[in-house]
């Protein structure tokens, strides 16, 4: 069964290159505050201005259309105008983890074949060792301390020059590479034109009821804008709209409680490990959040018990979306209306998405509403594939359209989705496939448990059992046989855990999702 058309339809969608995005917004509201960083304001027209300038300086460099250009930086407002100022050049932005150590940065470096790096200058050490592991010529610019003279990312931003026009085709040209997550293997380049993102930007945007982003909005940038979803939700949602960002850097959980109240943010776009921390911290005593409309969570799926959690602990409407990197990432959002809403779901899928559940066996059989099995996505937001990857392309995409996920769901008959688990880390006991993430989410259910993951361990008998890594309530007494009778009584006897291992912290990628190869490997060997 194939859903589509949940929503009304948005086509046809807008077809012209994202600096564009950026512009119109600086000619409807150029005196609005469009960046909040450290207390210092940046209106649009000032952001547009400066990506401007950017843009001319690094065609002046020697930049040419579809030349890969690197950011390696945290969240600031020059991150957001080398963005623009690059892609307005025909360039394709690059992101890289600001956390990546040396090598993995030098993987990045040689498989996108980059020819600039911009740098933030606390990064330009690890940059430098890793530019050295690479063998690569590449060009950096840093972005200083503050707007000094020495500050090479600022003389070419002040250089004050007219934006060169530059022929884009936002069908076929990049405008982004970001690194899908890598949880297995080496990461890849995920190629997303100018259209795919625009497009899911107006997927973003014509969503329904206080989801929908507009000019009032305050929104808080705490997610890193080198993910998916901190680039294309948060900040290009931001300015497509003219909403105004506020501009977090490195996240603690009392700074960002103080922001949220501080700028009275209205709509939050966060992560379950967030959540869980909302719902356990004292910080949270006395705040007041009144300010928020709605949290809006993706990059790893809520349980209905922690999602309900969330709500209470923040006072207003929580729920739950769903994409990924390929997907530009937005693919589905549930609904602020409460009578809309369904529990745990990720909602159905944006506009003119259409969505199927496949056998994980054979893709080519589709799966009735309600039974498990891949989810399979196709909309005008899907990538053309990964950077010089054509075998990695042709695993994942079909030749009509449809990507493979490689995550588990269900679907009911109006459509909405619910997230299970990864299809590669299904734990496989007696021939019964267990999704982790169902275990994760009951264990989180516990008032003890503070931090819940669930792995399969090889097994003689069984081919694999399921053993949970649980962080507890250290001042608790809990065991592990309580914590294995918990979960007896709440799920069928195939899926009961066998082992537990209590641990200080649940490895995480930035947006979230649980590194279980970390868990099942602790030196971080693939």
């Amino acid at each position: 069964m194939t859903i589509s058309q949940i929503r009304e339809s948005l086509a046809p969608y807008d077809s012209f290159p994202m600096h564009e995005l950026l512009k119109r917004t600086a000619l409807r509201l150029p005196y609005k505050t469009a960046i909040i960083d450290d207390g210092n304001l940046m209106s649009y027209k000032n952001l547009y201005d400066y990506s401007c300038s950017f843009a001319t300086a690094l065609i002046d460099q020697g930049l040419q259309k579809g030349d890969r250009v690197a950011i390696l930086s945290p969240n600031c407002a020059e991150f957001v105008i080398a963005f623009y100022g690059i892609v307005a050049t025909g360039g394709v932005v690059t992101t890289i983890n600001s956390g990546y150590k040396e090598r993995e940065i030098s993987h990045q470096i040689t498989s996108s074949k980059c020819e600039i790096i911009i740098v933030y200058h606390t990064l330009s050490s690890v940059l430098k060792k890793a530019i050295e592991i690479s063998g690569k010529q590449v060009e950096t610019i840093t972005i200083g301390s503050n707007n000094s003279d020495s500050d090479e990312f600022w003389n070419l931003v002040l250089n004050n020059k007219p934006l060169v026009d530059v022929d884009i085709e936002p069908l076929n040209d990049l405008a982004a590479m970001p690194y899908s997550s890598g949880t297995t293997g080496l990461s890849k380049g995920v190629m997303l034109t100018h259209f795919n993102l625009v497009s899911n930007v107006q997927q973003l945007l014509g969503l329904s009821g206080i989801c929908k982003m507009k000019e009032k909005d305050m929104v808080l940038v705490h997610l890193p804008l080198f993910h998916i979803y901190g680039m294309n939700i948060l900040m290009n949602g931001c300015i497509a709209s003219g909403a105004t960002q506020v501009m977090m850097g490195r996240f603690d959980m009392g700074d960002f409680l103080d922001l949220i109240e501080k700028y009275r943010v209205t709509k939050l776009f966060t992560v379950s490990p967030i959540g869980l921390g909302l719902t356990q911290t004292t910080a949270i005593k006395g705040k007041d959040l009144s300010c928020l409309e709605l949290a809006f969570f993706g990059a790893a799926p809520l349980s209905s018990s922690l999602q309900e959690k969330i709500q209470n602990a923040l006072g207003c409407p929580v729920i739950q979306g769903y994409g990924m990197t390929e997907t530009s990432p937005l693919a589905n959002s549930d609904f602020s209306e409460s009578t809309l809403r369904k529990s745990g779901s990720v909602g159905p899928a944006v506009a003119d998405t259409e969505e199927k559940i496949v056998d994980v066996e054979n893709p080519y059989k589709t799966l009735p509403f309600g039974e498990p099995g891949e989810l399979m996505i196709r909309g005008p937001q899907v990538t053309k594939g990964y950077f010089n990857d054509d075998e990695a392309t042709l695993e994942t995409l079909t030749k009509d359209g449809w990507i493979h996920t490689g995550d588990i769901a269900r679907m009911d008959p109006e459509g909405y989705v619910w997230i299970l688990d990864r299809k590669k880390e299904l734990i496989k006991y007696k021939g019964f496939q267990v999704p982790p993430a169902d275990l994760e989410g009951v264990l989180q259910e516990h008032p003890d448990i503070l931090d819940a993951a669930v792995i399969g361990k090889p097994d003689e008998e069984s081919g694999e059992i399921p053993k949970a890594f649980v962080v507890k309530n250290p001042d608790s007494g809990l065991t592990e046989n309580d914590i294995i009778d918990f979960i007896a009584d709440k799920v069928a006897t195939f899926k009961q855990i066998r082992e537990v291992e209590f641990t200080d912290s649940i490895p995480r990628n930035p947006s979230g999702k649980i590194l279980r190869r970390l868990l099942r490997n602790p030196s971080g060997a693939n």
